[in-house]
């Protein structure tokens, strides 16, 4: 859920960080791309908006410094081009998208403090039995997966290592140890793809597509589409990473102790705010139409969850959140967000997503299914060297602008695009879950590899057919 750090390289022989070479990089390739631009003929709003795109995205993709920090250059670039004034620009930074997640973080921490998270997660696990290896590798992703729809997907693996690394310790099968391990990391991306929250690509979607359209791609109408995917992936992964593993003898889970009176009430006002979510719209018009509140969003709820936190004791003296606690959201994420937010309103304002579209249309000649395919494949192995967050806020205005250009539904290749971000298995820099359990020893990079390619095709084809069915 959270982007990944810089990682700065230098050449020993120069001295030269490979970071400073890319900043140079950056801004030279948006020169030479607006120079081509200008000369083709493009209007002059759509040319800076194009050199505007590259040098953001090269930053972007190379990391040359952090990623909010480059989402600062639109709010920069795009009122020095003239495609919209500096008013318009900083609207993205109080988009109700933000708004949503930095809501849904304060949430997240509050969930994280109380420890409520790790005590549904082993229950779950509990519950579906640790006799048999295969079952209680899928009752760590089922685990892993629920958790990840609400809270970062970081969060998730990190409550669930300590328990699956003793686990692992105490066996000694090699297979149940690899499938165990890689099991939880990869079913805490795929189950952030199950909630509007659980993954900045999934909001990234929603904030283009409602721009786009003018229309809201609302909580209980992803989730229509994201949990069936969840639901029918995370048995496809369990499948191929557990095929042929078993125990020469049963593990047991550790015991726990009674849930405490902070536990249960941040469960109790958590658990009510996505009561509240769900059924905003649906069913029959949801509790806003039947109470007229149609000014209330998914943002709101978020807002008025986080305030309850404040407000509501946790049985010690404290309440269930505190400002320490909640200011220590990754707010960069944030700004990420908004930089995407504002450079996909440029792109749209300049003219530059009807060119674009343009010029791509002609791939939409392809059989759709043949189409959609394609775009989760390409984008799910892209993504395992680049940033999910940055890749989606690149790609979903230029998607956007494709599909309106063959005159399709724009959400054809919009999703499976979304969903392909969080679906990146073969290297442990791809996404933050893949990292701490490559941390741990226990998985080499071609193992990893090995399983990973192997779920790319399989995840890019499950969401093909899903989108194609629900979309």
């Amino acid at each position: 859920m959270t982007a990944r750090s810089v990682r700065s390289k230098t050449n020993p022989n120069s001295g030269i960080s490979l970071n400073s070479v890319h900043l140079v990089l950056g801004p030279l390739a948006a020169v030479i791309v607006y120079g081509i631009a200008k000369t083709l003929g493009m209007p002059e709003p759509a040319a800076w908006m194009f050199a505007t795109v590259v040098w953001v995205g090269w930053w972007w993709i190379t990391e040359a410094l952090p990623l909010a920090v480059t989402s600062l250059l639109p709010f920069v670039l795009i009122p020095l081009g003239g495609i919209q004034d500096y008013r318009d620009a900083s609207l993205a930074l109080g988009d109700h998208i933000i708004i949503l997640f930095m809501g849904a973080f304060m949430l997240a921490k509050a969930v994280e403090a109380s420890g409520v998270h790790r005590r549904l997660a082993l229950n779950l696990v509990g519950i579906i039995g640790a006799s048999n290896a295969k079952l209680m590798v899928f009752a760590f992703m089922l685990a892993s997966a629920f958790l990840s729809m609400w809270i970062s997907n970081t969060a998730a693996v990190l409550a669930l290592l300590p328990v699956a690394l003793a686990l692992a310790e105490a066996s000694e099968e090699r297979r149940f140890q690899r499938a165990l391990l890689l099991g939880l990391a990869y079913s805490a991306s795929l189950g952030g793809i199950a909630t509007l929250i659980g993954s900045p690509p999934n909001l990234i979607f929603a904030s283009v597509y409602e721009n786009y359209t003018g229309e809201s791609f609302g909580f209980t109408r992803w989730m229509g589409i994201g949990l069936p995917l969840v639901i029918l992936g995370l048995p496809l992964v369990g499948w191929w990473l557990t095929r042929g593993i078993s125990l020469s003898s049963p593990l047991s889970l550790p015991e726990q102790d009674k849930m405490s009176t902070h536990e249960g009430r941040v469960l109790a006002v958590f658990g009510t705010v996505v009561l509240l979510w769900i059924l905003r719209t649906e069913p029959f018009g949801g509790w806003t139409g039947w109470f007229e509140l149609t000014g209330v969003g998914d943002a709101t709820i978020a807002l008025a969850g986080v305030v309850a936190m404040f407000i509501i004791s946790n049985g010690k003296g404290g309440r269930l959140l505190t400002w320490d606690q909640a200011v220590n959201i990754p707010w960069g994420i944030l700004l990420l967000f908004a930089g995407g937010i504002c450079m996909a309103s440029g792109v749209m304002a300049s003219g530059l997503s009807e060119i674009i579209g343009a010029a791509l249309a002609g791939f939409t000649d392809l059989p759709l299914w043949m189409l959609v395919f394609l775009i989760a494949l390409s984008v799910s192995f892209l993504t395992e060297v680049t940033s999910n967050t940055a890749t989606a806020t690149l790609l979903m205005p230029i998607l956007a602008a494709t599909g309106g250009a063959a005159g399709m539904p724009i959400e054809l290749l919009m999703i499976p695009a979304v969903i392909a971000c969080s679906c990146a298995f073969c290297l442990p820099v791809a996404t933050p879950p893949n990292s701490i359990v490559f941390s741990s020893n226990k998985i080499t990079i071609q193992e990893m590899v090995r399983e990973g390619v192997v779920l790319n095709i399989l995840l890019a084809a499950l969401s093909a057919i899903i989108v194609l069915l629900l979309v």
